[in-house]
């Protein structure tokens, strides 16, 4: 497809989940639909006693001791999915004009832990062994911040938080920084580490989490008629956005385009969605709009599928709304759970890769489909699907929706 003027150039990823890190390994473990949910150690004796986490993630091999003392878990996984995402980009910051480069990431729950360490200390009487660094390690722009500061991108530096969309809306807000010419190269996306004990039992008195502790491989099923909640989750993806001009003045290798994006809110509810859709229905005829394309053209959905009993069906409805007959829909999250921040752009990633190689990957767990949903839901294996568009789309606490339109290159 050739891009048009509004088009922003993907021309590099960056990964890390439960399911891998690296573009390629993601996408490879995503084609199997393995669930990564598993027993965490850190939410032992809690209702909820498993989770979805980075496996193998060594910030001191990775970042360095010093950089690895120094930052949360949640700006640890934002700075080395940047990094794989400038690589894969085959750029050097070294050479590259930072004054034209921003950073946009979304940060819903950030980590959490160290809070809950630090006011642990406050409320022993012990202030005076409180980390100095407990401000600028926890505090969500400096995902952003640390992201600049590693890669010396001396343009924008923004952290977005619409909750659980805020992956979603920092790429289209990274976007127009592009269009607007602000920026020529802008690494945009999410990150989150939400394990802690604290956020568990948050979720869990808010009856969002699912209780399968039976069985925590097949917790997180989205569509699914058996569904109870979601699953907690971790980690960062990064996309490289680039104008669309500069990536081929380079001979970069673009793997897709951010072609339009949209925003919705619902109005209704502090949790729970509009039960119609309409929020997000919004957003998504928005991003259609921005895209310049119909419904129609619309070749598979990335949804937001969380597996809760509130969400599903709103958000079915509001696909159903937009479409016609709504296209072949996927679900990420049943296979590395709710990564928070990070969810909108990880599944933007993977739509992206999913473009590129022509293939849905399936949604695991999704043994019986509820009634109420009426969605083609892909699932036992991928699905070959040839249409160069695709849609990605977030739900958020607060009512808050985005959607984004990516096309193959």
């Amino acid at each position: 497809m050739a891009p048009s003027h509004s088009m922003v150039a993907v021309t590099g990823l960056g990964l890390v989940t439960p399911a891998g890190s690296g573009a390629d390994a993601v996408w490879e473990h995503f084609l199997g639909a393995a669930p990564t949910a598993r027993p965490d150690p850190e939410l032992l004796g809690l209702n909820v006693d498993f989770s979805c986490r980075v496996a193998d993630f060594d910030p001191p091999a990775l970042l360095g001791g010093r950089l690895a003392r120094r930052l949360d878990r949640f700006s640890q996984l934002a700075v080395v999915a940047a990094r794989q995402a400038v690589a894969d980009a085959g750029l050097d910051p070294a050479h590259w004009d930072g004054t034209r480069v921003g950073v946009v990431l979304g940060v819903s729950a950030t980590s959490v832990q160290t809070h809950v360490v630090e006011y642990g200390r406050l409320a022993a009487g012990r202030a005076d062994r409180i980390s100095p660094l407990m401000i600028p390690r926890s505090i969500p722009n400096m995902a952003a911040g640390e992201v600049s500061l590693d890669l010396g991108a001396l343009g924008p530096g923004l952290v977005v938080s619409t909750a659980c969309a805020s992956g979603t809306s920092a790429l289209a807000l990274g976007s127009d920084l592009i269009r607007a010419g602000t920026c020529d190269l802008v690494l945009a996306g999410g990150t989150d580490s939400a394990r802690s004990a604290m956020t568990c039992v948050g979720f869990d008195r808010l009856g969002a989490l699912s209780r399968r502790r039976h069985d925590p491989a097949g917790a997180s099923r989205p569509f699914d008629a058996d569904r109870d909640g979601f699953v907690l989750g971790e980690g960062a993806g990064v996309l490289l956005l680039e104008r669309t001009d500069h990536a081929r003045a380079r001979g970069a290798r673009v793997r897709g385009y951010l072609a339009g994006h949209g925003a919705g809110g619902d109005a209704h509810h502090f949790t729970a969605p509009h039960p119609g859709g309409d929020g997000l229905a919004r957003a998504v005829r928005a991003a259609l709009a921005d895209a310049g394309l119909a419904p129609e053209e619309i070749g598979h959905v990335n949804a937001h599928g969380t597996g809760t009993t509130l969400n599903d069906p709103a958000e079915a409805a509001a696909l159903r709304q937009v479409f016609r007959r709504p296209p072949p829909v996927t679900a990420n999250k049943s296979v590395i759970g709710h990564t928070m921040g990070a969810a909108g752009a990880i599944e933007a990633a993977l739509t992206v890769l999913a473009l590129q190689q022509r293939l849905v990957p399936p949604t695991a767990n999704l043994d019986r489909l509820d009634d109420a949903i009426g969605l083609d839901v892909v699932t036992k294996a991928p699905r070959p699907v040839d249409a160069p568009s695709a849609l990605s789309v977030s739900c958020g606490f607060g009512g808050q929706n985005a959607a984004v339109v990516l096309t193959a290159a």
